[in-house]
């Protein structure tokens, strides 16, 4: 006989769930009225036109006179099958027990020579019984109670092998159906795709209808062609762009999100229809886009076929979207770098801050002998460095050297506020800032930076952004009132915003007063986000303005023009010139003028000089006083060499003076012969 000849379409309904299999199974013993065609249809109920579409029907439909009989057998309840001479002679390679409410497969001998086998509709709950049918093609158990896949193993002719609707949960038990061309296993409860590796010839997979949550374990499956994975609960697909000749794949109704959980699928050279109708990834506006740009071989989509315009409009639209998927990538990179800056800056900060208190603690224990003594520059107490701090913790010596140096600081200008974070960003000031850039911004924020430091560069700040009006200072170590003085040197401020975090100032119930006191000549509007009023300024005149009128008028001249700058000075010297003047009618105006230039003299007297700048002092004064000390040093010694010379030649000098007597008598005695004498010397000389 010669072998079976047999091809499959797909499916048209896109609603319905089947392999898209139409089998013609064709021998040349049988003429063409025989021909018999197979649809898989399993929506529809009742399955009219399903197998076996001509006058076969009615020989295996008791109502018509069926020539099958099915007797009892000596085993229990195996029941045999016979069929008359005349069935077998018309229909020998072929049988179909369709709705005999069977529950078992019976026992069929004598029918080795069949190749179509078909049990649908019926109750059967194991394959058994036909391991003697080796020359079987085609076995259809659809809509059964079976449970395990087994009975085949004989079965090595097998080309198509229908299970769906049945009770299934694993697919096991086909090694040796190493020729089979259709599995149909939609309609069960299998959970994972396994053992199947082995089919290579495989054409079309049906698994819809199933509990798959993932599609893996495809490799091995070179020949298949259609894969239909309809109305499952599956997230994501993997191993599909290892199947060299599928075109058809089914995914519709399933758990699919996005599209990078099936991004494998763009890496299929083959594929050419593809569904994804019912996922939640099908309602997303860049669904179609996304999809066609990515699978640029693709025909159809969504049981539609894509047309020119389609991709066109797609490829733009797709790039559009690269493009702010790559922004929006971007930006949360610098997020995430300005995170872990600011994190790793804090940390490094924290460390600064625990040696400064052990450093502290340390020059507390030190100097609890001696008594006491604190450096005071115009009343600001100056306390020891952490680095002048004798042996620390080695564990956070280690732990500071440890941590990195690379992205310790940052700057960000966002909008209108430049922000600064870490003693580093202060090194900013010194770019060549646009002149666009620096003059929009208006409020400038420090973090993490220590006020000493930040007093530095002060002047640059004035010069860089000149219209920076208003002040943040976050952990920045403003722990007295003298600080604040510093912000005197600025143009202008209008609000000013201390952190209580890191700024221990905030604790003095003074403090806004003083500031307001201070830094009257800005007239400032708001202090921590809060509205300055003139009850405010008064408060704050009250308060200061004779402390700094007593501190002014106790300082010297000369010191008083030392500390103010070139303005002040003028101002300082026309107040004392206008003091010599003769008492005469002076004109209200003028008195007001000369209140307020004294007012901001007092008050420029109220200065604040760095630790930094201190030491610096120290240090420049200690090489004077050892300059000084070694240049004295040398001057008396010699002087005193020079007086014991002095003495040494009064001593020597009356017998010197007989002798350069005694031999300028002796020498001239003889004139020709002192003259021969000098005339020798000279020629000699020459």
């Amino acid at each position: 006989m010669i072998p079976g000849k047999y091809r499959s379409v797909s499916g048209r309904a896109a609603n319905n769930v089947n392999c898209g299999l139409h089998l013609v199974i064709q021998t040349s013993s049988l003429s063409d009225k025989n021909k018999v065609e197979f649809k898989l249809n399993r929506e529809t109920p009742s399955f009219p036109g399903r197998l076996l579409q001509h006058d076969l029907e009615r020989n295996y439909s008791s109502r018509q006179g069926d020539h099958i009989n099915l007797v009892s057998s000596s085993m229990p309840s195996f029941p045999i099958l016979q069929r008359s001479s005349e069935e077998k002679t018309l229909y020998s390679d072929r049988l179909t027990l369709e709705r005999q409410k069977l529950t078992v497969c019976p026992i069929i001998d004598g029918e080795e020579h069949l190749r179509l086998l078909n049990f649908q509709h019926n109750f059967i709950t194991r394959i058994q019984n036909i391991s003697n049918l080796q020359r079987l093609i085609f076995l259809d158990l659809y809509d059964n109670q079976i449970e395990e896949i087994s009975g085949l193993s004989t079965l090595k002719s097998l080309r198509v092998l229908l299970l769906g609707k049945n009770r299934i949960k694993k697919i096991s038990n086909l090694e040796n159906l190493k020729n089979l061309d259709v599995l149909d296993l939609h309609g069960n409860q299998i959970t994972k795709i396994e053992n199947v590796n082995h089919l290579c010839d495989l054409r079309v997979l049906n698994l819809a209808r199933n509990l798959l949550s993932h599609v893996d374990n495809l490799n091995g499956l070179d020949s298949l062609t259609e894969l239909n994975l309809r109305h499952n609960q599956i997230t994501f697909v993997r191993d599909v762009d290892n199947l060299p000749c599928l075109q058809r794949l089914f995914l519709s109704f399933n758990n699919i999100t996005s599209f990078e959980s099936v991004s494998c699928l763009a890496e299929s050279t083959s594929l050419s229809d593809i569904t994804f109708d019912g996922n939640p990834i099908a309602q997303e506006s860049w669904y179609k886009h996304t999809v066609l740009q990515n699978m640029m071989q693709l025909r159809q989509l969504d049981m539609k076929r894509i047309t020119e315009e389609e991709r066109r409009v797609a490829s733009v639209v797709a790039k559009k979207e690269e493009e702010k998927k790559r922004e929006s990538h971007k930006q949360s990179l610098l997020k995430e770098k300005k995170r872990l800056t600011i994190n790793n800056v804090a940390r490094k900060w924290d460390l600064q801050q625990r040696v400064a208190n052990i450093a502290s603690t340390q020059d507390r224990k030190d100097s609890e002998s001696p008594p006491q003594q604190s450096c005071q520059i115009d009343g600001s107490t100056i306390s020891a460095f952490p680095e002048e701090a004798g042996s620390l913790d080695g564990g956070l010596s280690s732990a500071l050297q440890g941590l990195s140096v690379t992205e310790t600081h940052l700057v960000e200008i966002d909008g209108e506020t430049l922000s600064l974070y870490g003693s580093g960003a202060l090194e900013c000031l010194d770019r060549n800032w646009s002149v666009q850039t620096a003059g929009m911004v208006t409020t400038v924020s420090f973090t993490f930076i220590e006020f000493d430091e930040i007093v530095q560069v002060l002047p640059k700040l004035k010069m860089k952004f000149p219209n920076s009006l208003h002040l943040k200072f976050r952990e920045t170590n403003l722990v007295m009132l003298q600080q604040f003085n510093a912000l005197a040197q600025l143009r202008r401020v209008d609000q000013l915003t201390i952190d209580p975090q890191g700024n221990p100032v905030v604790n003095f119930t003074l403090w806004k007063y003083y500031v307001l006191f201070r830094l009257s000549h800005f007239s400032m509007q708001k202090i921590n986000g809060t509205e300055v009023t003139q009850n405010d300024m008064i408060m704050a005149e009250r308060l200061f303005g004779i402390l700094a009128h007593v501190a002014s008028s106790e300082l010297p001249q000369y010191r008083m023009i030392s500390i103010l700058g070139d303005a002040r000075k003028k101002q300082f010297r026309y107040l004392l010139e206008s003091k010599g003047k003769k008492p005469g009618i002076i004109c209200e105006e003028t008195n007001d003028s000369k209140r307020f230039l004294g007012e901001n003299t007092n008050r420029a007297t109220l200065n604040y000089t760095t630790r930094e700048f201190y030491h610096e002092k120290l240090e420049e004064i200690k090489d004077k006083k050892k300059f000084c000390r070694l240049y004295v040093e040398d001057l008396v010694k010699e002087a005193t060499a020079i007086n014991m010379k002095n003495e040494a030649l009064q001593k020597l000098w009356p017998q010197m003076f007989i002798e350069l007597v005694r031999d300028a008598v002796i020498e001239v005695r003889s004139k020709d012969s002192y003259m021969k004498l000098c005339l020798q010397q000279v020629t000699d000389q020459k």
